[in-house]
């Protein structure tokens, strides 16, 4: 069987747009603890260093003209990708092969020391791309174009798949190099939710077909489950029905940051969050350096939220996205670069 129709078929829903801000708002809230504290979380992947995944180099040593302007490129910035895993299990280490679960979220946090300003890029999962593949047994059998979602899902759904994800990324992003990743299986979602006393909302979408609670237009403070399925749900049958789940997403973590942050204001309360999500995150990232750095940078939903551009296009069996190549480059050039003369 084809291998992108073999992990289409297992998608419920993929995509979670801004998943990243949940995440962030976590390491935050395990960074206050973990500072104060001089404590290092047992991070499964605590064998790895950044060195795994700082992909490519520097996209460019010398200078880049274009449009009649040069840029050089931007030293001081960090890059982290975020990845949602299409999973309701904890975190578990599978054989080297094809059972990694497919990145269903895909998200690059770029941290400007220089401006002081924190950028987010949200990377659709459908985007065409060059990935690795190998068989059942691990061995690598080549490159292939398809969906980027599919990339972690070769490997062993842990240190391998999340280098590989990693590696992708840099690859489409033309060779930026990124500093590290934290990924988070679905499962967790309902339980960070909980962890922060619930998260609420007015409800965007009749969803009553999930959950009789979320009538739409009506207020409800989400539990966990509902919480799960309401960042999670779409029409898979509805053509790019993404869109609709993506506003209800960005509303949720819109809530669910400043609870996250005032209960982390305790030692006990960053805690609490992290026991919670645990078993259901994998990174080699030290949450409490990136906690410190998230700190003291400039975020605005508004504008520094980027998405990259393109087009979804049905494909033979499963929809495409397909990159649009000139604004793609324009906007790697204003996040990544600066403008010399």
């Amino acid at each position: 069987m084809d291998r992108r129709k073999k992990i289409n078929n297992r998608d419920r829903g993929g995509g979670t747009f801004p998943i990243i801000l949940l995440i962030v708002g976590l390491a935050v809230a395990i960074g206050v603890f973990l500072f104060f504290y001089k404590m290092n979380s047992t991070e499964k992947s605590s064998e790895i260093t950044e060195a795994d995944t700082d992909a490519g180099g520097k996209w460019s040593e010398g200078i880049v003209t274009y449009g009649g302007k040069q840029y050089k490129y931007n030293s001081t910035i960090r890059s982290y990708l975020f990845m949602g895993i299409d999973t309701d299990e904890p975190v578990q280490k599978k054989a080297k092969g094809i059972e990694g679960n497919q990145a269903d979220a895909l998200f690059l946090l770029v941290e400007d020391a220089d401006s002081g300003k924190l950028s987010v890029i949200a990377i659709h999962r459908n985007t065409m791309t060059d990935i690795r593949e190998c068989d059942d047994n691990g061995k690598d059998i080549g490159n292939e174009i398809a969906q980027i979602c599919l990339q972690h899902g070769y490997g062993d759904g842990e240190r391998l798949s999340c280098q590989w994800q990693t590696e992708a990324v840099s690859n489409l992003f033309y060779g930026i190099p990124i500093k590290g990743y934290i990924s988070l299986n679905m499962g967790g979602i309902g339980l960070l939710n909980d962890a922060v006393g619930g998260v609420e909302v007015e409800v965007l979408d009749d969803l009553t077909s999930k959950n009789a609670a979320l009538v739409k237009g009506e207020t409800v403070k989400l539990n966990g489950d509902q919480a799960y399925l309401y960042v999670r749900s779409r029409d898979t049958g509805e053509f790019d029905s993404a869109t609709a789940r993506m506003q209800r997403q960005k509303q949720y973590l819109n809530a669910f940051i400043p609870k996250a942050r005032q209960k982390a204001k305790t030692a006990s309360g960053a805690m609490s969050i992290y026991k919670k999500a645990e078993d259901y995150l994998f990174t080699n990232v030290e949450y409490a350096r990136l906690a410190e750095e998230l700190a003291g940078l400039d975020y605005d939903p508004d504008k520094d939220m980027y998405e990259i551009p393109g087009e979804v296009r049905m494909g033979e069996e499963y929809e495409e996205f397909y990159t649009n190549e000139t604004e793609f480059y324009e906007m790697i050039l204003e996040i990544f670069y600066k403008e010399i003369s």
